[in-house]
């Protein structure tokens, strides 16, 4: 469900020797016309147009680039904020075992949450939790001295469902196996690396607020811990109510089979669930009932016809039954299917959901079911920052690749073994700084997208995961907290706190940065895509969890409880009774 920072993704394909795509190529994979009409859609929409960058279509022509070098700068600061991460390097590396055996779901994360918070506490951190009314959401704040630039960083602690999986073991061993003798199935698991994701983050922040403290350097240093990446909720709505208003600086990264930056987007995302309401009846005497599971289906169904001729290159459009039924002799009369749809902006997202939306209604139309339909979460494309891309390059070109030892090697030629890829092992380097790709052809979506439409921000990838392989599954829950993962949190803590301590001992750095950003949103105007009256979707948290953060509940911007979803739906008339036969 959740979704990665995919230009780092691009990034990692053109490091392992795959060139950019060049016109010819390019021509092949959608046609003349295809190349037209993109390059009047990057005109037309200016969230597309913003994400372009020149140094694309000259790479694409085959000028060569260069990623500058000497932009990132040895000095006191930065060595004493890498020196504070390797002096701690156990605290890290357990607190991210700490949440990886949690494996908390999304908008539930209540230990994961506390252990970032406290661990920010004792670095001298101020913590105000509730966040945008999020229960799990809090705001970490440190200042050193007066003035100085206000940096930001992104933490996220949220778990996968069904991805459960044993530490460090090299096959499918899940850790928790649900026995249901009708639905057995496996426990939720960090297979998107979001232990590790959120520990180097407040590394990072933690590191840079002592080398201020320690330098005298003038800073405010802000953290975000964000609830609920996986479904995309938790940063877009903060954005809608201004949480991350006042920021100089927004530095991010991602779990990843590479160590990467760049400065290509990401697709926006419309998550929407679909409930169709139809009449329970009897298996055995189905006469008159009516199946909202047969709605479902048929949707899923019809939905699977749009692909040919309504989705681009650059579209995505996945679902997945969350709610068919409970047994087979009981008609669904209830039943819910939700969709992610993405594309390379908020205008074509909106196009291919009022699609979804149609085949939806005929879907109840054909089935004699009601449907309704809410938006559970919408973000909008990643704007890039090239200047900001460039730094974080050079400072991860500087402290090198993470410090993969043998038994994380021997982990992942493993786990590719298991996974039928070439045993490669760990990617042992840092991945050249190449420009994205011209046309845009799709991929992820991050709820780190909106950030990045209001303050400059940049996203880069450590490896965590074995090359070859892919986020969101078993394999990158086996090693995010193992050796593979270990070593890549304190390579990604050095990362972000090396380029964050540039921003504020070179300002010449941060102007480059938010000189660009104010060129690249220059005539654009960004507003959430979320609905007008958007209420997020939220659990009540247990006692314990507000009594220690200090929240009461319900937090004012939600309705609780929800209001209720039941069938008032009639059985289906079969017409007029028949005469018996004489």
């Amino acid at each position: 469900m959740c979704d990665l920072h995919d230009q780092h993704e691009h990034q990692t394909l053109a490091g392992e020797g795959q060139p950019v795509l060049g016109r010819r190529r390019i021509m092949q994979l959608l046609g003349a016309a295809g190349v037209t009409a993109a390059a009047m859609t990057a005109e037309a929409d200016p969230a597309m147009a913003a994400a372009a960058d020149t140094a694309a279509e000259e790479a694409a022509e085959g000028a060569a680039y260069t990623a500058p070098e000497g932009l990132a700068e040895d000095s006191p600061a930065k060595r004493a904020a890498l020196g504070w991460i390797e002096g701690n390097a156990s605290r890290i590396t357990g607190l991210n075992s700490e949440i990886w055996e949690n494996a908390e779901l999304s908008l539930r994360e209540w230990k994961s949450s506390l252990a970032q918070a406290e661990f920010l506490e004792r670095a001298g951190f101020e913590v105000e939790f509730g966040t945008a009314g999020f229960p799990t959401a809090f705001t970490a704040t440190f200042r050193q001295g007066k003035g100085g630039p206000v940096l930001g960083f992104s933490g996220e602690y949220d778990a996968l469902p069904g991805l459960s999986q044993k530490k460090g073991v090299g096959h499918h061993d899940p850790l928790e196996y649900v026995h249901d003798p009708f639905a057995p199935g496996y426990g939720p698991g960090h297979g998107c690396g979001h232990s590790a994701l959120g520990t180097a983050a407040a590394a990072a922040a933690a590191a840079l607020a002592r080398a201020a403290r320690e330098q005298k350097v003038p800073v405010t240093v802000k953290f975000f811990g964000s609830t609920a990446e996986e479904t995309l909720i938790g940063k877009t709505y903060a954005v809608s109510k201004g949480v991350y208003e006042g920021l100089d600086a927004f530095l991010d990264w991602h779990p990843s089979t590479a160590n990467a930056t760049g400065w290509g987007t990401t697709t926006a995302m419309t998550a929407v669930t679909f409930t169709f309401l139809g009449v329970a009846g009897h298996g055995g005497t189905p006469l008159g009932n009516k199946s909202a599971l047969d709605a479902a289906v048929m949707m899923a169904t019809m939905s699977e016809f749009l692909r040919e001729e309504n989705l681009a290159p650059s579209g995505r459009l996945h679902w997945v039954i969350n709610n068919g039924g409970d047994i087979p002799n009981v008609t669904p009369e209830i039943a819910e299917i939700s969709y992610y749809v993405r594309e390379g902006s908020p205008a074509r997202v909106q196009v291919l959901l009022d699609k979804v939306i149609a085949v939806a209604e005929a879907a109840a139309k054909a089935s004699q079911t009601k449907v309704q339909h809410k938006i559970t979460s919408a973000c909008w494309n990643q704007l890039p920052n090239k200047a900001f891309a460039e730094l974080l390059h050079d400072n991860m070109q500087q402290i090198g690749p993470p410090a993969f030892g043998a038994d994380a090697h021997k982990l992942a030629k493993e786990l590719q073994e298991s996974l039928g890829l070439p045993a490669k092992g760990m990617h042992a380097e840092i991945a050249p700084l190449t420009p994205p790709n011209p046309v845009f052809m799709g991929g992820g979506s991050t709820d780190v997208a909106d950030i990045s439409w209001n303050v400059p921000t940049v996203s880069m990838g450590a490896a965590l995961a074995p090359v070859g392989t892919k986020m969101h599954t078993w394999s990158t829950a086996a090693c995010a907290a193992a050796a593979p993962g270990q070593a890549a949190v304190i390579a990604a803590a050095k990362y972000l706190a090396a380029t964050a301590v540039d921003l504020v001992t070179q300002p010449e750095r941060l102007k480059a940065v938010k000189d660009e950003f104010a060129e690249r949103t220059k005539g654009v105007e960004w507003r959430t895509a979320l609905p007008e009256g958007y209420e997020p979707p939220m659990y009540e948290p247990p006692s314990w969890f507000l009594k220690r953060t200090g929240q009461k509940w319900p937090p004012s911007n939600i309705t609780w409880p929800p209001k209720r979803v039941v069938s008032q739906e009639t059985f289906a008339s079969l017409g007029p009774e028949l005469a018996p036969q004489k």
